[in-house]
């Protein structure tokens, strides 16, 4: 189903659920939402999130001390959606927590859910199959990575799987914010393009609103995430007013059409 950017750069924020608990999760992402995020990314605690840098390994490790297992994300999932209605909403997860549950089940619970797609991290396009078959059957949106080592080959495999949008790894490496991005990311965009009408968003280290800005000149959307799980973990007791008040500096940053 088509996941619709209704401003550009339209923000993407990703927040990992159960951190510190889920009942804050979901004032953190009703904040998010109302200070301008267009797509929440319900990040799945896991207990080896390779593709992360500390900031979100010690979210995970925060959510699975409480015990947050996907079910639960899938019902915050639910909860959420009932109070915002034209927000994209995607489950970020690893690809074990899916395993467990099963993949037909997983799609049907998360459509029921109302989230409108899924996002996993360490699922080659490659062995994707029984997952997109799934996922198409449930009329779900999958977002796929591409990286700027990614061949031409791969990135229009990528771009042919996936729905909604194309995640554009802005470098190599892990999660996390970083002083300055890499050109990388407006040149995998521009590889991009050439496969794809769908928006595409870069992520990966964007923290702040000069940043956004930048990207956004570049990019559909932007991705942020290890910054906002920065924001929740040093505001404990006032997370959604931190991250309203965080989101809000981002989307006013830009010039959004």
């Amino acid at each position: 189903m088509p996941l619709l950017f209704h401003k550009k750069p339209a923000l993407v924020a990703y927040v990992t659920c159960g951190d510190p608990d889920l009942a804050t999760t979901r004032a953190i992402v009703l904040a998010a939402i109302e200070a301008g995020a267009d797509v929440i990314e319900l990040g799945v605690p896991f207990s080896d999130p390779v593709a992360d840098g500390s900031v979100i390994q010690r979210a995970s490790e925060r959510a699975l001390k409480h015990g947050t297992s996907l079910a639960q994300v899938l019902t915050l999932a639910a909860e959420i959606r009932q109070q915002a209605q034209s927000t994209g909403l995607i489950v970020f997860s690893y690809l074990n927590p899916i395993l467990r549950m099963g993949i037909d089940k997983f799609c049907k619970v998360t459509r029921h859910a109302g989230v409108d797609g899924a996002l996993v991290t360490d699922l080659p396009v490659e062995e994707a199959s029984a997952y997109l078959q799934a996922m198409q059957a449930n009329d779900l949106a999958p977002v796929f990575l591409a990286a700027p080592t990614s061949t031409d080959d791969r990135l229009k495999r990528i771009a042919q799987a996936s729905r909604g949008f194309v995640y554009a790894v802005s470098r190599t490496g892990v999660t996390g914010t970083r002083q300055k991005l890499a050109e990388d990311a407006q040149k995998l965009v521009r590889r991009l393009r050439r496969f794809t009408e769908l928006p595409i968003a870069v992520g990966f280290g964007i923290s702040d609103a000069q940043q956004f800005a930048e990207v956004g000149a570049f990019a559909d959307a932007v991705v942020v995430g290890s910054a906002i799980v920065e924001t929740i973990e040093r505001s404990r007791g006032h997370e959604a007013a931190a991250v309203a008040e965080f989101v809000g500096k981002l989307t006013g940053s830009a010039v959004r059409a």
